[in-house]
Formats: C-alpha cells, sequence, structure tokens
C-alpha cells in the first residue's frame, strides 16, 4: 500500500504543479505525507457532498479539478463551507489534492478527455505550450471526426457522451452545416477565439460562453458553437486520471481502489423552456 507522499510523486508528474498558471492554486491542500492510502475518489468540486461521499465511502485521498482555496485565506474556521470541508477531511484522515490548469494543459489532460468523450481524434493541441518541444501540450485540443456529420448531429453526440446536466448542450450555427474539424476547451473557454478561429475548424466545444464573444465569433466567421456545462467538459478528465494512476499502481505494485465520483456537481439544477412566442 502506498503512502500519500508516493501518490503526490505521480500526479506531480503526470501533472506538474510548475506548469499551473500563475493565479492557481493547485498540489496538496490537506493530509499528512506519511498517511498510508487504499482508497482515491475522483470529483471536479471539492464541495461539502463530494467530502461527505469520501467518508462514507472510507476514502484515503480526494483529488479534485477545482480548487478549494483558489485566492488563498486567512481562515479554515469551520465558520464558512469551505473551512468545513477542511474540518471533515481532517477528522477522516483524508487528504485533498487538487490539479486543475496543470491538468488542462497536460499531455494527456483535460481536453484530451473532453475529445475521447465526444468521439474525436486528437490533433495536436488548440494553443501549443512553447515550451514543450514535442508540440503535445497546451491548452484545448485540435480533432477531427471518422467521417463529417451535421452540426445537429454532433451536437447531440456531445450531449449523449458528457454527463447530464440542467443546462444540456446549446449550439450556435446552421443544424445541416457539415462538421468534420472541430476544437475543444474543457471547462471555459471564450478567451481562446482568435486561436480557434486561427486552426481553420468548423466548431468550437467548450463552456461558459458568453454573448459578446460567441456573437462575434459567429458574425466574424462561420465557426459552429457547441457549449456545454462547465462541469460537464471537465468530468470526462477524471476517467483519465484514474485510467493514469491505477497504470503507475500497477507498475509500483501498490494495491489501490479508486472511484469516480456520480455526483452532479454543476451549480446549476433546473432548465425551464421558455414560450417560443414573444410576450
Amino acid at each position: 500500500m502506498p503512502i500519500l507522499s508516493d501518490l503526490l510523486s505521480v500526479f506531480d508528474e503526470l501533472y506538474p504543479p510548475g506548469r499551473a498558471e500563475s493565479w492557481d492554486a493547485v498540489g496538496l491542500v490537506c493530509g499528512d505525507p506519511d498517511a498510508a492510502v487504499r482508497r482515491v475518489l475522483f470529483a471536479v468540486d471539492p464541495v461539502q457532498p463530494v467530502v461527505d461521499e469520501a467518508v462514507t465511502w472510507g476514502a484515503d485521498l480526494l483529488v479534485t479539478h477545482h480548487p478549494l482555496y483558489l485566492r488563498g485565506t486567512t481562515t479554515v474556521a469551520a465558520t464558512g463551507f469551505k473551512g468545513r470541508v477542511v474540518h471533515t477531511l481532517i477528522r477522516n484522515g483524508i487528504g485533498l489534492l487538487t490539479a486543475h490548469t496543470n491538468a488542462d494543459s497536460a499531455d494527456p489532460g483535460v481536453s484530451d478527455a473532453l475529445a475521447e468523450a465526444v468521439g474525436l481524434r486528437v490533433t495536436g493541441p488548440l494553443v501549443p505550450d512553447p515550451t514543450d518541444p514535442a508540440g503535445r501540450r497546451g491548452t484545448g485540443r485540435l480533432g477531427e471526426l471518422p467521417a463529417p456529420e451535421p452540426l445537429a448531429a454532433f451536437a447531440a453526440r456531445v450531449a449523449a457522451g458528457l454527463p447530464a446536466t440542467a443546462q444540456g448542450v446549446r449550439t450556435a450555427g446552421d443544424p445541416d452545416r457539415m462538421i468534420h474539424r472541430i476544437a475543444v476547451c474543457g471547462g471555459s473557454g471564450d478567451s481562446f477565439f482568435d486561436a480557434v478561429r486561427a486552426s481553420g475548424v468548423d466548431a468550437y466545444v467548450t463552456a461558459d460562453l458568453r454573448h459578446h464573444p460567441a456573437s462575434e465569433a459567429r458574425e466574424t466567421s462561420g465557426l459552429a458553437l457547441v457549449d456545454a456545462a462547465h462541469w460537464a467538459t471537465e468530468w470526462p478528465w477524471l476517467r483519465l486520471a484514474e485510467r493514469e494512476l491505477l497504470a503507475a499502481a500497477d507498475k509500483h505494485g501498490w494495491t489501490l481502489e479508486t472511484r469516480v465520483s456520480q455526483q452532479v456537481t454543476d451549480p446549476w439544477t433546473l432548465h425551464t423552456a421558455m414560450p417560443s412566442a414573444m410576450p
């Protein structure tokens, strides 16, 4: 059975903390490096229901994509939800490890998992990492479908490949337009429109698209947009990270149990269709 510091070494190799954005907060949040680890739970968000799941299952380590303390703090008092999360974890001997933008840019990383989930063959990064001589790391991914298909069919493919959320999948573009080359970016991706347009793809799959950037992208090109929930576009990475950890465990001869949380921690809980007629 490995100890926590063994697993930290694995994750540091897969997702080096030094490759995280300067504003990010990644790595070990709490946990004893000398503690034995038998069970590892993966989740997108370090929120109380996920922590409660870790406690009930008997996890020794919780690995999340989103940080608990992104902007720092001066207290971990249990008077707020973040402090309660930390107290629950420590009281139950559970470590918390975050891999955020260092997992976004990894090879393979968050966008590779998104591309796999929607059936794309990855051809390279959307925004290459200039420090990677192999040209594989970077933000987002470019990919191709096995064969061109109408935008409506591709949107249905995305909806089927990602976990269900109240938002569902929004699409902008001619439903009958044939789609073949596609850019994807797990999480918020409307800051990369320049790179998307320069890549010459037919469609862009991401999350959190705002009105003005999306409108400008549609007006200046024939680019189709497919907008899914932030949580849903990043959830596939959990399966990828789980596979990577289990491969490392097999290599080292470690005995580990792993689980990917099925809890939907997307904050939106209800979608109400609007009448087709103007009020």
